[in-house]
């Protein structure tokens, strides 16, 4: 099979829809070496799908080495073992597998597509990246001025200002505070032995969760987990501490030359494990989660013409939880759009959402959700997730059981408890007129 028929079926695979998501069937599979992976069988396509994860991620970078694990990430496919960066390259290219790394504050992702002709020699490249990494001086140059490009292209712009800005604010004394890119400085300052460390804390087996999808069985599939896995360090350094939320309702205007202000608000939010989440999820959907149906669109851009959009979302960290919002609006308009917002949110903590936006938020939610299982590496990292956040093997059986299940008493009740106008906090981007650093 030639190298391009080979490619094109990797990409074909990997948009593939799997199978409907009521024969979805998850396998634990633990290896021979005590790795554990959930794994959905898919025999039907000769390609297989892994998502691997470990948690902690640039959470653990070292004081003063902001950055390293992200940069680190970077680096694993720029040369292992006795490969440097191009015969990696040539030798990923001629298995026609796909790596992905990826660095999170709270996690470090690892994902690869391979077919199941080559499935054990693209494993053994991957174990290669992952625990025989070179970190070859001219990749370390290459791929750090990459990374400056990007801190010099993020702190030109207003969304990501805002951002930054905003968990500054929250979290001054965590790595939640700070860019995980790090600063021009932080990186330019990271040294060999710096991602040397950062690749001993980020990668151990002890943080590690897999999920699999595809043509592979149980039983080929625990051996591999040793072989890809089983010799990277048992344990590294200690998980972080929880964020102390440090944020109290207010305005922060940070001055932005545009015509438009960037406005991020939010305050703390609500754990995942958090019995009230799943009315949470819903009566965010409502509020700010469902586009041009949600009342603060309705309110905001329909009603009143203050922006083209507007949006809320759950955060629900490994340390800490915020609910965030963000929307855009001329300088001129922003004050009022930051009222209407305020307003909107005692709203709708002191009345609720009545029923039939409850109805049509469940009616969407439940139907919307099979469409997230549209092809392999999705699953893969659907399964991750899963475990992860330790929803348990029958989560995707009982997930839109348990959104049926909430009530419009339950939407009230969860309303009043996480939604807090007084303490909100807008981060403003821009020069918004009558809007000024201080209280509300």
């Amino acid at each position: 099979m030639t190298l391009i028929i080979r490619s094109l079926i990797v990409l074909a695979l990997t948009i593939l829809p799997l199978r409907a998501l009521a024969a979805v069937e998850i396998q634990e599979v633990t290896s021979p070496g005590g790795i554990t992976a959930w794994l959905v069988e898919e025999p039907s396509i000769p390609f297989v799908a892994f998502d691997i994860r470990f948690k902690g991620g640039a959470n653990l970078d070292a004081p003063g080495k902001r950055g390293a694990t992200n940069l680190m990430m970077a680096l694993l496919e720029e040369g292992a073992e006795d490969m440097d960066a191009r015969a990696f390259a040539e030798a990923q290219e001629g298995l026609a597998a796909g790596f992905g790394f990826e660095a999170y504050n709270d996690s470090v992702s690892v994902t690869a597509s391979v077919l199941t002709e080559n499935r054990v020699k693209a494993l053994d490249l991957l174990r290669a990246a992952l625990t025989a990494p070179r970190f070859d001086q001219d990749a370390i140059d290459r791929v750090r001025d990459q990374v400056i490009a990007v801190i010099e292209q993020d702190s030109r712009d207003p969304q990501d200002i805002a951002s930054a800005r905003m968990n500054a604010l929250a979290y001054p004394d965590h790595p939640y505070g700070s860019v995980l890119e790090g600063s021009r400085e932080e990186v330019m300052g990271l040294s060999r032995d710096d991602l040397l460390a950062a690749h001993a804390n980020a990668l151990t087996r002890d943080r590690v969760f897999v999920g699999v999808t595809g043509d592979i069985t149980a039983a080929e599939l625990g051996p591999l987990l040793d072989r890809l896995l089983g010799d990277l360090p048992a344990s590294g350094t200690a998980d972080v501490a929880a964020a102390d939320y440090a944020l109290d309702g207010g305005v922060t205007v940070v001055d932005y030359p545009s015509p438009q202000s960037v406005v991020l608000f939010g305050h703390q939010g609500i754990p995942r494990d958090d019995p009230d989440f799943f009315a949470a999820f819903v009566m965010n959907h409502i509020l700010g989660g469902s586009g041009f149906a949600s009342k603060l669109m309705e309110e905001v851009r329909e009603k009143r013409g203050l922006t083209y959009g507007i949006g809320s979302f759950l955060v629900p960290r490994d340390h800490a939880a915020q609910y965030l919002g963000q929307f855009s609006s001329s300088n001129e308009k922003t004050a009022e759009a930051v009222q209407i917002v305020r307003d909107i949110w005692a709203d709708v903590a002191a009345n609720g959402v009545g029923a039939d936006k409850l109805d049509a938020a469940k009616t969407y939610l439940t139907g919307a959700y099979p469409l997230r299982f549209d092809g392999n590496a999705n699953i893969a990292g659907i399964l991750v997730g899963m475990q992860m956040q330790d929803l348990g093997l029958d989560y995707i059986a009982t997930r839109n059981d348990k959104v049926a299940a909430v009530t419009e008493a339950d939407i009230q009740r969860v309303a009043a408890r996480i939604l807090l106008p007084d303490q909100l906090h807008f981060v403003v981007v821009g020069q918004p007129e009558g809007v000024s650093t201080g209280g509300l």
